[in-house]
């Protein structure tokens, strides 16, 4: 074999050799890069108290409504709720957090003045009290009014409606007629109102074990759109008001109805946050018309389910001419005006 050939051969293979050795160690020498848990770490600071949800202006707290979480200590301001050692404390300056005590429980009833997100620290200024000048005012959605309804223990569910409850209202009224039995009839005609107050109480009674007091009351106060404020005054003087209470998840069902059918529509490119205002908006709202009755026939054989015959119109009495009275000598006649 000639020496050149021999040599470009042994060449090849040494080349080869170093190429699969430097190959073979880039390949078991580098350890696979492992994924690390990033620890977020803890925040150390006071336990201050925040919103655990978005509380929009006119929202009755309540108490899953807040929650006390930890708190850098150089971001606490004045009017934080703040908890040390157990209690309940409230903040009185910058460096001094441990001012007049107060229990969280009393949050419960007050309604929001300003719009608080999500894990964001409630504050004094932001809550109004029962007791405070224009509490009532606060808690109204804007564009909204205050109407009170007076029931009974019959017509108020027992006193198991309370502040933040929905309910819907049954006007039940007796129509009489000319002839036969008068027409006994119920009729829901204001749907989903949300309830202000009891008597002059906007927060749920509670006992020293912190349950909840069922009491009787006289008067309902209820959030109406001003056209349908105007509807339950009218429906007062009509017949007997009751109310009935809505479960919580009507609200979710009949939202899931609308949207199927197209009632409520959503705008192209809405954000996720624009979509649940638009939804808790439609949520909230009250609504009257497409009202579902009962007869008395509905209920006993022996009443009537239609209306009776009203009391029809009295004719109209005919207008008379205008007369002149003519007198000849001794005889003297009536004679229409335009006439000889």
């Amino acid at each position: 074999m000639d020496k050149k050939k021999v040599i470009l051969l042994v060449g090849a293979l040494i080349i080869a050799a170093v190429t699969a050795f430097f190959a073979n160690s880039l390949r078991t020498g580098t350890p696979a890069p492992q994924a690390v848990a990033q620890v977020e770490p803890e925040v150390a600071g006071p336990m201050v108290l925040v919103a655990k949800r978005a509380l929009p202006i006119g929202t009755i707290i309540t108490a899953d409504a807040y929650g006390y979480q930890p708190w850098p200590e150089e971001l606490i301001e004045d009017a934080y709720f703040v908890q040390q050692d157990g209690q309940d404390v409230s903040v009185d300056s910058d460096d001094d957090v441990s001012g007049a005590s107060f229990s969280s429980s009393n949050l419960n009833g007050t309604v929001v003045r300003n719009a608080i997100t999500a894990g964001q620290p409630i504050t004094r200024g932001s809550l109004v009290s029962s007791n405070d000048r224009g509490f009532l005012a606060a808690a109204l959605t804007p564009g909204m009014r205050a109407v009170s309804v007076p029931v009974s223990t019959l017509t108020g569910v027992s006193g198991f409606v309370f502040p933040g409850d929905r309910v819907d209202l049954v006007l039940t009224q007796r129509v009489n007629g000319l002839e036969g039995p008068p027409l006994n009839v119920s009729e829901t005609i204001i749907k989903n109102l949300r309830v202000l107050a009891t008597d002059q109480n906007a927060n749920q009674r509670v006992d020293e074990d912190g349950k909840t007091v069922v009491a009787a009351f006289k008067l309902v106060t209820i959030e109406a759109t001003p056209s349908i404020a105007e509807k339950i005054s009218v429906a007062q003087t009509i017949g007997t008001i009751s109310l009935s209470l809505r479960a919580l998840a009507d609200n979710q069902s009949e939202l899931e109805q609308a949207l199927a059918s197209g009632e409520i529509s959503i705008p192209k490119g809405a954000t996720a946050e624009e979509e649940a205002k638009i939804l808790r908006t439609v949520v909230a709202k009250p609504t009257s018309g497409n009202s579902t009755f009962s007869t008395g026939g509905d209920v006993s054989r022996f009443q009537r389910r239609t209306v009776p015959q009203q009391t029809p119109k009295k004719a109209e009495e005919p207008i008379e001419e205008p007369k002149v009275r003519v007198s000849r000598g001794n005889q003297t006649t009536e004679v229409p005006v335009g006439r000889r």
